[in-house]
């Protein structure tokens, strides 16, 4: 799609339906390292990919960095911590365990309370990637929880949906095949594909059958698992349930449901056999049998890596992208035992990454487009220890996000959110008739009467994002500057003269400008108070007219 007409309401059969992996090829880079001149631009587009859409303060957090300086510190997670999510029920919710401020993830399951301790729990969901650090771990979650995905609303117990993210918190930058591992005995994965019910006498087939389709081996041509290996696999996984005796919730594996007979597979996997096993340990032993199975397969190194392409660069992957960048980058992830941060380095630094043709070129999923409004726009929040108000603010962002197809905790299926697996359209479904309209109107409450919370209101203040700006009193630069900062391609002529038309109308000289904004920050000038609520009005114009440019959308 043309990136100046994404806008146009594409239906699926504007595409043809058999377009698959393979197309026609668009670049002919690879992972050799970027060498041109590492400039603002560059910098830009990479934190604008691997983060939620940089704020002032993050640029200002790799200024004067290489390259390398800055990749290195986008992927060094190591002083992050981060906070559960808390009682912050309304006043006529009452916990008698847990006290308001404090966290409910280790309290017990209590019926009445499980639908509040969830609304929690997606407000701060959002938070994560509001407040993130200047690292790209927090956009791995939100690839983590697509890839291994588990429905809230499918799990009655909200403390078992936090531990389950807390695995993706825990491995988000770590070893592929333990993350692997770990999810798979998680209570709230157990629960939700049927895995506590997997036993001896009835065997269920739901996890075997998406842990090799949708979380290691994916369905393509390479991938020749057959139905024999999908219950092959259900009968190694037999066994695990539910612990809830415990508080939280935890895992258990009971021997007794466990099939103990040896486990053939196809010769996709070269006729292997996990031999049978008994006692406590039975369970875990032939899980470990079976993933290292699973992952002795080239195809599980490929297919994560064109997941990551998907999301990190661009949806369609051509011939020279599958031969000269996800094959690389699957050895890569082969040779470092599936540790995803050497991945990312070589894809972040590559001459691909900053290919002319993978900027500019994605449309911004949700969750990015309202985190970026936030931070970008320097929208404040209530204190953070007004845990009422700061979580309503929460709330209300992730009810936007919601509303425009991101329902964080409750992605559509098992298979995550269409934008990132389903052809045709892949991202082209963030934009609908529907949800178009309400990042519009997103965009316009925040800027010009904003969201009261209390007695605390969240909105644009456009004098903020304005003095982050060189010379604002130069129209020129000041326009230059905004778009720059605040959109991923640069602007045709045209439509540089109609925002100047904004702050200059009817084409006065551009010394106007600068006499008015110089009387509108001067509360010493006769003309102050006239100056400053022209300008103001002036300034929010601007800034509506940028965001409502197709541009904006992009990222």
């Amino acid at each position: 799609m043309n990136r100046r007409q994404f806008l146009k309401f594409n239906s699926p059969a504007a595409v043809p339906p058999s377009e698959g992996l393979k197309v026609t090829r668009r670049t002919n880079t690879g992972l050799d390292a970027y060498t041109a001149s590492w400039n603002i631009d560059d910098k830009l587009h990479l934190l604008r990919r691997a983060t939620f859409g940089p704020s002032q303060s993050d640029l200002n957090s790799f200024s004067g960095l290489t390259l390398e300086q800055t990749v290195d510190k986008l992927l060094d997670t190591s002083g992050i911590k981060i906070n559960p999510p808390v009682n912050n029920y309304d006043n006529n919710i009452k916990d008698p365990n847990v006290a308001y401020g404090e966290t409910w993830v280790n309290a017990p399951f209590t019926l009445e309370l499980e639908f509040a301790r969830k609304l929690s729990l997606k407000a701060w969901m959002w938070s994560l990637a509001a407040n993130q650090t200047p690292t790209v771990y927090e956009k791995m979650l939100l690839f983590w929880h697509n890839h291994f995905a588990v429905e809230m609303t499918a799990v009655p117990i909200a403390s078992a949906y936090y531990y389950y993210y807390k695995v993706i918190m825990d491995y988000a930058m770590g070893d592929f095949k333990t993350f692997t591992r770990q999810i798979t005995v998680d209570p709230a994965m157990l629960f939700y594909l049927n895995g506590r019910l997997n036993s001896k006498n009835a065997p269920d087939e739901n996890y075997a059958r998406e842990l090799q389709e949708l979380f290691t081996l994916g369905k393509g041509p390479d991938s020749q698992y057959t139905e024999a290996d999908v219950k092959a696999a259900a009968r190694v996984l037999t066994g695990f349930n539910l612990n809830v005796t415990t508080t939280p919730v935890t895992s258990i594996f009971q021997a007794a449901r466990h099939d103990t007979g040896d486990k053939v597979f196809s010769s996709f996997y070269g006729d292997a056999a996990i031999k049978g096993k008994t006692g406590i340990n039975a369970g875990i032993d032939e899980l470990n049998d079976l993933l290292d199975m699973i992952f002795k397969k080239e195809e599980v190194s490929k297919f994560i890596c064109r997941k990551l392409y998907r999301f990190f660069v661009y949806y369609k992957i051509d011939e020279n992208a599958e031969s000269q960048v996800i094959e690389p980058l699957a050895k890569i992830f082969r040779d470092s035992n599936y540790e995803i941060k050497p991945v990312l380095k070589a894809l972040f630094m590559s001459e691909h990454f900053f290919d002319t043709w993978n900027r500019a070129c994605v449309i911004k999923d949700p969750l990015t487009h309202s985190v970026s409004l936030v931070r970008q726009f320097q929208i404040d929040f209530p204190k953070k220890t007004d845990h009422e108000l700061l979580y309503k603010a929460y709330s209300f962002h992730a009810g936007y996000t919601a509303l425009n197809q991101m329902d964080l905790g409750d992605p559509p299926s098992v298979a995550g959110w269409d934008a990132w697996h389903q052809l045709p359209l892949y991202h082209r479904s963030w934009i609908t008739s529907d949800s178009l309209p309400k990042r519009n109107e997103l965009q316009d409450y925040l800027l010009w009467i904003g969201h009261k919370i209390g007695t605390y209101t969240m909105k644009v203040d456009v004098w903020k994002i304005t003095n982050q700006f060189s010379e604002p009193n130069n129209v020129n630069k000041l326009i230059d500057e905004a778009c720059h900062f605040l959109l991923p391609m640069t602007l045709n002529t045209q439509q540089i003269a109609d925002l100047k038309e904004i702050l200059l109308p009817g084409g006065i000289p551009d010394y106007n400008w600068t006499e008015e904004y110089d009387a509108a920050v001067n509360p010493s000038y006769p003309n102050h108070a006239t100056a400053l609520d022209s300008v103001t009005l002036k300034l929010g114009y601007l800034f509506k007219r940028i965001m409502n440019l197709s541009e904006y959308q992009l990222s």
